[in-house]
C-alpha cells in the first residue's frame, strides 16, 4: 500500500518559480490546495515534514506533470490517492483538500490510514 499525492502544479524550476509568484501576488487564486497546505511560500512546512516521518506507509509525491505521464489519469487535482497493488483509488479528492488545514489533513489522513488497516 501507498499513498500518492498529487499537487495541482507542474514539476520544473519555471514552474516553480511561478507558483512562488502566483502564491505571493494572487494567494486566493491559487490552484493547489495541498501545495498550499504543506508549503510556505518557499519551503516545505515543518510540521509536515515531521508529520510525514510518522506515517508507516510508503508516500510518493508527484505533480500534474508526473502524475500523468506515469500514470495517466485525469482526475480532478490536487488529490491523495491511494495504490495497492495496481489498484489506484481518490482517497482524498481536491474537494476534500481544498477545506483542510494542515491540522485537519493531517488528522484526516491518520483517520483514513487506521480505516484501511
Amino acid at each position: 500500500m501507498e499513498l500518492i499525492f498529487v499537487y495541482n502544479a507542474n514539476s520544473g524550476k519555471w514552474n516553480g518559480y511561478m507558483d512562488i509568484m502566483h502564491k505571493i501576488f494572487s494567494p486566493k487564486t491559487y490552484p493547489c490546495s495541498l501545495c498550499d497546505i504543506t508549503y510556505g511560500t518557499f519551503k516545505i512546512r515543518e510540521e509536515w515534514a515531521e508529520f510525514k516521518k510518522t506515517l508507516d506507509i510508503p508516500l510518493t509525491f508527484l505533480h500534474k506533470d508526473e502524475w500523468l505521464e506515469q500514470y495517466g489519469i485525469k482526475d480532478n487535482l490536487p488529490a491523495i490517492f491511494i495504490k495497492e497493488g495496481e489498484d489506484i483509488k481518490n482517497w482524498i479528492p481536491a474537494e476534500t483538500l481544498d477545506q483542510q488545514d494542515l491540522g485537519s489533513l493531517k488528522s484526516l489522513i491518520v483517520e483514513k490510514l487506521e480505516m484501511v488497516k
